[in-house]
């Protein structure tokens, strides 16, 4: 039987991305809760919040100590799996690859001092000030990379000589049409996620009814903080997601066809919420917004949209994406939806904002952002088929053509298990073994015992 190189390739690709965007993720924006929360914590001069800053601080480093790992991955298996690509497109991604390179060792050097240097100083806010070189470290790692997938979704900044790319200009393919969308929407999702993901383990700790009132207001001063920063990211990355229609209307306009099942080109066109295509390619069971889709590609509810059957068959993404799309636009709304909930029943003296409902919601919010995250990058990669490089390159053509990819699956299938299950074993080692009551009296033994 003869294996399909490229459909293993791609699943390689797949599995590599869909590991590394989680710790990616924290990377970028756990580091700005720790330093909201320790800029909080020095300003009211409230244990508490150092705290939570401390402990954050602590995990996050055992998810860089992955996320590095997991990087290190994916440069690897560009190379293994996509040596055509890597040839034509190498002198052009090289710049940011290097860029990201730079911006990591930026946030890891400055994250050691950090670690290190608690209580070290007389002004507390000089310690504070060590944390941003890591906001900006992890920022700007994203931003770099994502410059590279813009790059494949559209091209730019080189002229094409028997067929490679020579004349480059690096900034110029940094700044491509698609990177202000991208980066904006990667930047704000990641902010939003990880502060719901917190939000979730303070309402879990809550949920299990285990902590003492100490550790209890701890997580309760977590959860307002967390949900705070979850409703002004969802409200951002709502903008973000908009300005992404928005570029992908004028750009590429057969990835928002494909995702919203929009066959024809025409005026007023509807918004199309989950159902399934019937054998004609029509849509059955579906939700109807009448107009939605003229109004999210243009801002105009009776502009022109264009229709799928512009683009030639062969080069049409898979219509599967259409669930993708979905799930991660409902999730989304339901981030902006759980906090502005739990803000609105905390007015309420009747209602305990604390009650079994809110919290569930609230912890299984965590789990569900990263989904959108996942679904999001599905999206963003399958409705890019059949390119690799937009125009230029397809897929079959980038792939290796190597008898030992299926082994290649298989080694890098074995690393990602033995690096989540250690990710894990220790993180629980870490905070179960080591409760916050225990480290509030360790590290501030004069604080209150109960302060809501």
């Amino acid at each position: 039987m003869e294996m399909d190189t490229v459909l293993i390739s791609r699943l390689i690709t797949a599995m590599t991305l869909g590991f590394h965007i989680i710790f990616a993720t924290i990377g970028v924006g756990v580091p700005l809760m720790i330093s909201i929360a320790e800029f909080i914590g020095v300003k009211k001069n409230d244990s508490h919040y150092l705290l939570l800053a401390r402990r954050w601080a602590r995990g996050f480093v055992i998810t860089v100590a992955v996320g590095v790992v997991t990087g290190t991955a994916i440069g690897l298996q560009l190379s293994l799996v996509w040596p055509n690509f890597m040839q034509v497109a190498g002198n052009v991604i090289s710049l940011p690859l290097f860029m990201e390179v730079f911006a990591f060792f930026f946030e890891a050097i400055f994250l050691g001092i950090y670690l290190y240097t608690w209580d070290r100083f007389k002004k507390p806010f000089v310690h504070w000030f060590l944390s941003i070189p890591i906001v900006i470290g992890g920022g700007f790692s994203a931003v770099f990379i994502t410059t590279v997938n813009a790059f494949m979704n559209t091209p730019d900044g080189f002229t094409m000589k028997n067929g490679t790319f020579s004349a480059v200009n690096p900034i110029a393919a940094m700044l491509n049409p698609a990177t202000p969308s991208k980066v904006f929407h990667v930047l704000s999702s990641a902010y939003l996620t990880c502060a719901i993901f917190l939000a979730a383990v303070a309402a879990f700790m809550i949920l299990k009814r285990k902590v003492s009132p100490l550790g209890s207001a701890y997580h309760k001063k977590a959860l307002k903080l967390t949900l705070t920063v979850t409703f002004i990211f969802a409200a951002i990355n709502l903008v973000a997601g908009d300005t992404s229609a928005k570029f992908l209307a004028e750009h590429q306009p057969e990835k928002l066809a494909a995702a919203e099942w929009h066959f024809e080109t025409e005026k007023s066109a509807d918004l199309i919420l989950f159902g399934w295509l019937n054998e004609n390619n029509e849509p059955v069971g579906e939700i109807r917004i009448p107009g939605a889709l003229s109004f999210l590609a243009h801002g105009d509810f009776n502009s022109m949209v264009t229709g799928l059957e512009e683009t030639p068959k062969d080069e049409r993404p898979p219509l599967w994406i259409h669930y993708m799309f979905d799930l991660m636009v409902v999730i989304g709304m339901l981030l902006i939806a759980v906090p502005l909930l739990y803000f609105i029943v905390s007015k309420i003296k009747k209602w305990n904002t604390h009650n079994k409902w809110m919290l569930s919601l609230i912890a299984i919010s965590g789990p569900l952002a990263f989904l959108a995250i996942e679904f999001g990058w599905i999206y963003a990669e399958e409705g890019r088929q059949p390119w690799i490089i937009r125009g230029y390159m397809t897929v079959e053509e980038a792939a290796t053509s190597s008898p030992y990819i299926g082994l290649m699956f298989f080694l890098f299938l074995g690393l990602y298990i033995v690096l989540g299950t250690l990710c894990v074993i220790t993180l629980r080692k870490m905070f179960r073994d080591n409760p916050a009551e225990e480290e509030l009296e360790k590290h501030y033994p004069t604080i209150e015992k109960v302060d809501e």
